[in-house]
C-alpha cells in the first residue's frame, strides 16, 4: 500500500502574500520590491524554521521603520494571504481519508500560523501524523525533516509518496528514498495519484 504524505501550502490551502499586499500597494512594482527586499522569502523561511512571529516582526520593523505598517500586516492580516482551500485537492483528501488509510503531512509552517490554520481548516487536524517545520526547527528540503516523519511514525521510505508544489522539496524527499509527486498550482492531483498507482 502506498502511504501518502502531503505538503499543505499551495497543495491543500492557497497561500501567497500578494493576495494581501495587492490591497496595500497601488504600484505592483513597489509591492514586488517590498517582497524582494523587506518581507522576503528568506525572512519568511525563518518563521517556518521556528522564529517567534512577534520577535521576527519587531526586529524587521527596527531595520525598516518606514515599512512598519506593511511588515506588521504580514502577521495581523496573514489570513488575507490565504484566501481559502484548493477545493479539488481537499475534496480528494477527504475521499482518501474516508477510506480509513493513514495519511501524513510535512509542511513548512510557522508555529503561530499553523495553529490558526488548523482552526480555520479542520481537515488539517485529520492526518495520522504531521511534521511541522517550526516545531522541529527544520525546513524542507533538508533531508532531516523527511527522516523525522519516517522515524517518528515508523514509515518505510519506499512506500511513501510525497506530494509538494516545490521541485526542491520533491527532490529532498527523493533524496531520502521516498517517492514524490511534483504538484504545481493547476496540476490535476487526482490524475497524478492515479498514474502513480494510488486508488482514488
Amino acid at each position: 500500500m502506498t502511504i501518502l504524505v502531503f505538503d499543505v501550502g499551495n497543495i491543500l490551502i492557497r497561500w501567497d502574500p500578494r493576495f494581501l499586499y495587492e490591497k496595500m500597494f497601488a504600484d505592483t512594482q513597489r509591492m514586488e520590491w517590498f517582497l524582494a527586499n523587506v518581507c522576503t522569502h528568506e525572512w519568511n523561511l525563518e518563521l517556518d524554521r521556528g522564529a517567534v512571529y512577534s520577535e521576527q516582526v519587531d526586529a524587521l520593523c527596527a531595520v525598516h521603520p518606514q515599512w512598519e505598517a506593511e511588515i506588521r500586516a504580514f502577521d495581523t492580516r496573514w489570513h488575507e494571504m490565504v484566501p481559502g482551500d484548493i477545493a479539488p485537492n481537499t475534496a480528494l483528501l477527504e475521499r482518501l481519508l474516508a477510506k480509513g488509510e493513514p495519511i501524513y503531512a510535512i509542511t513548512n509552517f510557522s508555529r503561530e500560523k499553523w495553529a490558526e490554520a488548523q482552526e480555520r481548516f479542520p481537515v488539517l487536524g485529520r492526518f495520522a501524523g504531521v511534521v511541522v517545520s517550526a516545531h522541529e526547527r527544520l525546513i524542507k528540503p533538508d533531508p532531516a525533516i523527511y527522516r523525522t516523519l519516517l522515524e517518528r511514525y515508523d514509515l518505510e521510505a519506499g512506500r511513501c509518496l510525497f506530494i509538494d508544489d516545490s521541485e526542491k522539496n520533491v527532490a529532498g524527499a527523493r533524496a531520502v528514498g521516498m517517492r514524490a509527486l511534483h504538484c504545481p498550482l493547476g496540476f490535476d492531483l487526482a490524475r497524478g495519484l492515479a498514474e502513480a498507482g494510488v486508488e482514488i
